[in-house]
């Protein structure tokens, strides 16, 4: 039976789908009752700008200030000297100092667009503020003493690792005692008393709210979302070209607009209710459309989503690029549908171009993926070996060589 949540922040994650599991669905929705609850996610700073994946717990930090409460971005300037080792077949690379400031200055740019950090509404601060001046010794008295390394060896997280005989180093296994301690800190300068992750992180998230128990006997509380893959199975946020990132320097709005344009028919609705603001019913009336009616509902997605990390204009821009070069071919350009069997497929991006004629020969698709000069739904291509199948396709996978030749290759 589904819980009914009396605070509106629980109701909008129940019934939007943001939630997949709770430490204490009734006492948080209790707490939340009573007044503004302070609530964290945590990012480290891998990589130069956050990505699609990260898009559905910013949306939830989101609607954690939209219905009355504190959210707080962390950026981890501290563990990500460590590395997060969950579900990792190996190792993450050492950043250096330098670098994860620079990764940090470019994530921050996003926040600043879904979060209003006037006034104290939304605070982002740094786990290095507290984690780089640790002393050793009296970290390892203090809090060391509160984690059974049995316990942390029987983490899902940890454990496939080990199951799987691949090292995990005592480097990263000190990596959820550090995101555990940022719980209590929070909790501590800020009374904290929520934090919100992937469910890849619930082992994470645990051991915090067990270490601030047990060092300052309060009660604090674990939410977790989904883990979303497309309904082809596919990791949401993975495209042709790699990740879809959020800052407009490593990924332009137009690309980004494309990306959501271009969902498959089945996760419409779906996709409404995580990444848009729009009214559920309506999202379940648009992801309930097929035939091309679907299609304008595809670009309702592509608009509202874009309209939140880049602004209303470059939606309607992405939108209007996308109208003359889909519908028109582009100035000059050359916009063929080419038709392939379903029973056909999968086949590599390289056999395509070939068996459909965009390129003359398999060596010349080779050619052109090499200097650069092939795009798929305007995303640059760099493997030859890229798997081509009906999922990616969806309802036309526009295929462009140069920038005046297209094709849109559909299913038959």
């Amino acid at each position: 039976m589904t819980y009914r949540a009396k605070s509106e922040f629980l109701h909008v994650m129940i019934e939007r789908g943001y939630l997949a599991d709770c430490t204490d669905l009734q006492s948080l929705d209790e707490a939340l009752i009573d007044g503004s609850v302070t609530a964290y996610i945590g990012y480290d700073a891998t990589a130069a700008s956050l990505h699609v994946g990260h898009l559905l717990n910013i949306m939830m930090l989101r609607w954690f200030q939209k219905t009355g409460n504190k959210p707080i971005t962390l950026m981890g300037g501290g563990t990500t000297k460590v590395g997060d080792p969950s579900f990792r077949s190996e190792e993450r690379p050492l950043l250096t100092p330098d670098a994860i400031q620079a990764n940090i200055d470019g994530m921050q740019q996003v926040f600043a667009r879904y979060l209003d950090y006037g006034d104290g509404k939304a605070m982002m601060l740094n786990n290095a503020e507290w984690l780089n001046d640790l002393n050793y010794l009296d970290f390892l008295r203090d809090i060391g003493r509160h984690f059974s390394v049995n316990r942390m060896l029987s983490f899902e997280s940890v454990k496939s690792r080990l199951d799987r005989e691949q090292s995990l180093s005592f480097l990263e296994f000190n990596y959820m005692i550090l995101q555990a301690y940022d719980f209590l800190e929070l909790n501590r300068r800020y009374d904290c008393k929520l934090q919100m992750g992937g469910s890849d992180q619930w082992g994470n998230i645990i051991n915090g709210i067990d270490l601030t128990r047990r060092v300052l006997d309060h009660e604090i509380f674990g939410l977790t979302s989904p883990l979303l893959t497309t309904s082809d199975g596919r990791k949401m946020g993975k495209s042709a070209g790699g990740a879809v990132w959020l800052n407009g320097a490593m990924l332009s709005p137009y690309e980004f607009w494309q990306f959501w344009r271009n969902t498959t028919d089945a996760d419409v609705g779906r996709f409404l209710k995580l990444y848009t603001e729009l009214p559920v019913a309506e999202c379940e009336r648009l992801g309930a459309l097929s035939g091309s009616e679907i299609n304008a509902a595809k670009v309702i997605l592509a608009n509202e989503v874009t309209s939140l990390l880049h602004g209303a204009d470059a939606a309607a821009s992405a939108e209007a690029t996308a109208r003359e070069v889909f519908e028109q071919g582009g100035a000059g350009g050359d916009l063929e549908v080419v038709t392939v069997g379903a029973d056909a497929l999968p086949v590599s991006v390289v056999q395509l171009l070939a068996q459909t004629g965009i390129a003359s020969s398999g060596k010349e698709a080779k050619r052109l993926i090499a200097e650069g000069g092939l795009r798929l739904n305007n995303e640059p291509v760099s493997d030859p070996q890229l798997t081509v199948d009906a999922g990616l396709i969806g309802d036309g996978l526009k295929v462009s060589v140069g920038k005046k030749k297209h094709r849109m290759v559909q299913l038959g």
